[in-house]
């Protein structure tokens, strides 16, 4: 908990990434924290929001937080459910995709992401889970929202390797490409836009990652000690408002009561 409130981190995170959605959104979902904020976004603000998961679930309206891709409760009163394939040829990489969510274990300035190893390919340090769908995701949405706590080693000068590609290809491996933008690439999607983190909040200026918004009682150098590289700090700072008890009782009470992601 934050030593002058009565959120934590997780919930504030959760809450401002929910702001992120529209009404009428079409989002791929991820489990955790993205789960939790568009669900929350459906419950308050965005009622419309039409969610797809990866499992299948096409236009899920789950009354219960769903606790994993094939959770039962995606399948009920959903538009439709599909297999995997139509999830991603029909849906993600034809376009229909507005909003996807991503998380990882690092991240650069240009928002390319790793979630394959730590260290070198062929001997890592940490073998990770690999890309998933996390690269199409990546590639195909027309805005890409990044949530990952903030540290030294998570936010990190280059890539080890990269997973799912940014504003501008950059890793510490040899690869074709290095330093070329998304059209350049040839890319389709929008690329990244925000990053909701544990201290504040991110946007995309130039095709590099500033700071635009801080939480309360968070000060400025905390987030740059945070942060692998220099990062850039708007000039129009804001302080994101702590979350409303509406919120606040939504997560806690209704949404995750059993603090499965909080």
């Amino acid at each position: 908990m934050a030593s002058d409130s009565k959120w934590s981190t997780s919930e504030m995170m959760a809450v401002r990434a929910s702001q992120e959605l529209r009404d009428d959104d079409v989002v791929f979902v991820g489990i955790g924290l993205p789960n939790l904020a568009c669900n929350l976004a459906r419950a308050t603000h965005a009622p419309h929001l039409f969610m797809i998961y990866e499992s299948g679930a096409v236009g899920a309206v789950p009354e219960r937080l769903p606790v994993s891709i094939g959770d039962p409760a995606l399948v009920t009163d959903s538009l439709s459910i599909v297999g995997q394939a139509d999830i991603f040829q029909g849906f993600l990489q034809n376009g229909l995709i507005e909003v996807g969510f991503l998380g990882g274990a690092q991240i650069d300035r240009y928002g390319n992401i790793n979630t394959t190893v730590i260290g070198d390919f062929e001997n890592p340090t940490i073998r990770l889970p690999g890309s998933g769908g996390a690269c199409e995701i990546a590639v195909h949405s027309k805005r890409l929202l990044v949530i990952m706590r903030m540290s030294p080693k998570s936010f990190v000068e280059a890539c080890d390797f990269v997973t799912s590609p940014g504003t501008q290809f950059h890793s510490k491996r040899k690869s074709k490409g290095l330093g070329k933008t998304r059209s350049e690439l040839g890319l389709p999607g929008g690329g990244p836009t925000t990053v909701i983190t544990d201290l504040g909040v991110c946007q995309f200026i130039d095709d590099e990652m500033v700071l635009t918004e801080i939480y309360p009682g968070i000060e400025v150098e905390k987030v740059k000690v945070s942060c692998g590289w220099p990062l850039r700090i708007s000039s129009k700072l804001k302080v994101v408002p702590a979350p409303g008890q509406a919120a606040l009782s939504l997560l806690r009470e209704k949404l995750d009561p059993q603090k499965l992601y909080l």
